[in-house]
């Protein structure tokens, strides 16, 4: 193992000290490189280390070769003595994410065999991919474990094997691997090859809480947090249930009752004032019914509104250009125009000239809005047609 990569020897180092010994200016800015470092590069699903070195800001950390590659923006003098500061919040949630998915990958790869096929620890949630399928009660009693496990405090072993020895360890990895191997055990939980960092102590994340479990590429993704990022985001949601909780007047524990009787009572209201303007649809159809052309301007319908009350003129007896609008001079209006029969190509193209509208349709009904006055819709149809 490098000795001087400082976080194998203690993760938890925060600044150090260290020699530049290379910068280059580089596309992401300078290209740096220290005697040693305590700045984890991206690698084995862990997103790299940020913070500073000297007054330069980290950037980026990464690989190249045997070295580990800072960039920063702005460029450091060879051979200086630098202190590095590591962004402690950032790594300290990375190295709880990545420990809670090996306590979760291995819980699910006792159980049930499958493999973590995918993992990626993005900035809002963390994603597990896995090669077989799951319900969710079956997602939520391996959540159950976990947390047991958090709970016992169990300490992490970090160690390596090579050789002989690596034969007669079974671990998870997702590749054949030779030589020197760095193993990273939860013991009871999880034994897998790794070259990130982790918590010292299973108490430490604090909570692993699961989100969902969605089918995917043949298996399943499970959306997962643990540590502070866990605690913030249930807070969050908290806070949401509350305000709701506030509106609905309903306690914390039954908005989802409140809402779902909210939305009965919203359908019934909708279904009430379907009924309401079918009838008034009725009556204005009965006034209408086998006249030739009709201009109608009927308030508070919508598009769909529109669109039926034009069908029921057409279809009880009107012979001629049937225009239906609603709305108003300042908001415009929406309009649906139809002919049985008919092309109305050619007239729906002027009127939405004329009336600074657009739509379009069928050549015998035509649907949109337009942006002008009543009377501005008046005297177009009288041209146009013969009302």
């Amino acid at each position: 193992m490098d000795l001087n990569r400082l976080y194998y020897k203690d993760a938890y180092l925060k600044e150090f000290t260290a020699k530049v010994v290379g910068c280059e200016e580089d596309k992401k800015g300078f290209a740096v490189v220290l005697d040693n470092t305590a700045f984890y590069p991206e690698g084995g699903g862990q997103p790299c280390d940020l913070g500073t070195i000297g007054d330069a800001k980290v950037t980026y950390v990464g690989e190249k070769g045997e070295n580990v590659i800072h960039y920063t923006d702005k460029a450091l003098e060879v051979g200086s003595e630098v202190k590095g500061v590591i962004d402690w919040e950032r790594r300290f949630d990375l190295m709880q994410q990545h420990s809670a998915e090996h306590i979760v990958s291995g819980m699910f790869h006792e159980k049930y065999g499958y493999n973590n096929v995918g993992f990626h620890m993005g900035s809002d949630m963390i994603t597990l991919d896995l090669d077989g399928e799951l319900n969710w009660e079956q997602v939520q009693e391996i959540e159950l474990k976990a947390n047991r496990y958090v709970w016992a405090n169990v300490e992490c072993k970090i160690f390596t094997a090579s050789g002989d020895e690596l034969k007669n360890i079974e671990y998870r990895s997702k590749k054949e691997l030779e030589g020197e191997v760095r193993l990273v055990e939860f013991p009871g939980a999880d034994l897998c090859a790794c070259c990130g960092t982790h918590i010292r102590f299973s108490g430490e994340l604090g909570i692993i809480k699961m989100f969902s479990c969605q089918a995917y590429k043949g298996g399943v993704r499970i959306e997962m947090l643990c540590g502070k990022r866990a605690f913030d985001h249930i807070t969050s949601v908290m806070e949401q249930n509350k305000e709701i909780s506030n509106l609905l007047s309903a306690k914390v524990k039954e908005t989802a009752k409140a809402v779902e009787r909210l939305l009965n009572e919203n359908q019934s209201l909708k279904s009430t004032v379907t009924e309401m303007q079918n009838e008034k649809l009725d009556t204005i159809v009965k006034e209408y019914a086998g006249k030739d052309s009709v201009l109608i301007c009927e308030k508070g319908l919508d598009p769909n509104g529109v669109r039926n009350l034009a069908n029921l003129l057409m279809e009880n007896g009107c012979t001629g250009k049937i225009g239906v609008f609603s709305g108003n001079d300042s908001e415009g209006y929406k309009y649906a125009v139809c002919e049985k029969d008919g092309d109305l190509k050619q007239f729906v193209k002027d009127m939405n000239t004329a009336l600074n509208g657009r739509g379009g349709g069928k050549p015998f009904f035509a649907q949109g809005s337009v942006n002008c006055k009543w009377e501005e819709i008046q005297n177009f149809f009288k041209a146009e047609c013969e009302l």
